[in-house]
C-alpha cells in the first residue's frame, strides 16, 4: 500500500474487494490540512486503478470523522494570498489555490469505484463537503455535522453549497449553511444526507462493510455505470439523460458481465465477475 502523510488504505480482508480510506490525523481530529488536498486524488486514483478495489469506504481514524480544514493551513493560505504585490496577481493565485481543492474533493466523484462514507462524531465544514461527494453516506448515532464556514467568515467553497441542495432541498440547504447550526445524525437521516443511522461505531463499521460487501459483489460494469450515468443525469433533463443511458449500454450492456448474470440466475448461484 502507498505511504500518506494524512491518508491510510487498508485491505481489512485479504479476500475482499472493499478497501478502507481512512483519515489519519486523529490528533488533529483529522482536519484537512494541504498535504490532504495534494494526496486525496493520488490515493482515489490509486484506488481507481487497482483492478482489486469494487467498492471504497471513507471513515475517519479516532474520535471524529473530521473536524473541518486545518486552520493552520486556512491561515496559511490567507497569509501567502494577502502577501503578494500584486493584488490581481495575487487573487488569481488563490482561485488556482481553490480551485485545486476543490478538485481534489471532486475526485470522489471522479472515481469509478463507489465510496461509502461511515461517519462517527464530528463532521464539519471541509468534512461536509467531502460526504456530499460520496456515492452513499452512513453515520453513527453520535454523529453531528455543521456547515460552520460562516462562522469563520469565509464562504463554503469546496462543494458543500453545490452538492448539499441536491441531497437535502434548496430551503434546508440554505438554512443549514446560514445558521452553522449542528444537528445530528438523526436530522441527517431525516434530511436524506444519511441512508442509514448506526447505534454506535462498531455496529457502523460493521453495517457499512456488510452494504459494501454487496455492492462489491455485483458486476463493476453495472455498478460504475451506475455511478456515471447517475452522476452524469444531474445536469440533464430526463429526455437527455434517457439518450445518454441508450448510448452507455449501446457499448456496455453485451458483456461477458450480463451473460454471467443471467446464468447464474437460471442456475441459482452467486454469479463470479471479473475485476475491472
Amino acid at each position: 500500500m502507498e505511504s500518506y502523510k494524512t491518508l491510510e488504505i487498508v485491505r481489512k480482508n485479504t479476500d475482499s474487494s472493499v478497501f478502507h480510506l481512512i483519515l489519519n490525523r486523529p490528533s488533529q481530529l483529522n482536519a484537512l490540512s494541504l498535504d490532504f488536498f495534494d494526496e486525496l486524488p493520488e490515493a482515489l486514483s490509486s484506488l481507481d486503478q487497482n483492478p482489486d478495489v469494487s467498492v471504497i469506504i471513507l471513515s475517519g481514524a479516532g474520535k471524529h470523522f473530521c473536524s473541518g480544514i486545518d486552520l493552520a493551513s486556512l491561515s496559511s493560505i490567507s497569509t501567502q494570498a494577502s502577501s503578494g504585490g500584486d493584488r490581481g496577481r495575487s487573487s488569481e493565485g488563490l482561485r488556482r489555490r481553490i480551485k485545486s481543492m476543490q478538485a481534489a474533493i471532486t475526485a470522489v466523484e471522479e472515481c469509478r469505484k463507489p465510496v461509502i462514507a461511515a461517519v462517527h462524531g464530528a463532521c464539519i465544514g471541509g468534512g461536509v463537503d467531502l460526504v456530499t461527494a460520496c456515492d452513499v453516506r452512513y453515520c453513527s448515532e453520535e454523529a453531528f455535522f455543521s456547515i460552520k464556514e460562516v462562522d469563520l467568515a469565509i464562504v463554503a467553497d469546496l462543494g458543500t453549497l453545490q452538492r448539499l441542495p441536491r441531497i437535502v432541498g434548496h430551503a434546508k440547504a440554505m438554512e443549514l449553511a446560514l445558521t452553522a447550526r449542528r444537528f445530528s445524525g438523526s436530522e441527517a437521516k431525516d434530511l436524506g444526507l444519511v441512508s442509514q443511522v448506526f447505534g454506535s461505531k462498531s455496529e457502523l463499521d460493521k453495517g457499512v462493510t456488510m452494504i459494501a460487501e454487496r455492492i462489491a459483489a455485483k458486476s463493476p460494469l453495472a455498478v460504475s455505470g451506475t455511478k456515471a450515468v447517475l452522476l452524469r443525469s444531474r445536469e440533464m433533463s430526463v429526455e437527455q439523460g434517457l439518450d445518454y443511458v441508450a448510448t452507455w449500454n449501446s457499448g456496455m450492456l453485451i458483456s461477458n458481465d450480463l451473460n454471467e448474470a443471467v446464468s447464474a440466475q437460471m442456475m441459482k448461484r452467486q454469479p463470479r465477475f471479473s475485476k475491472l
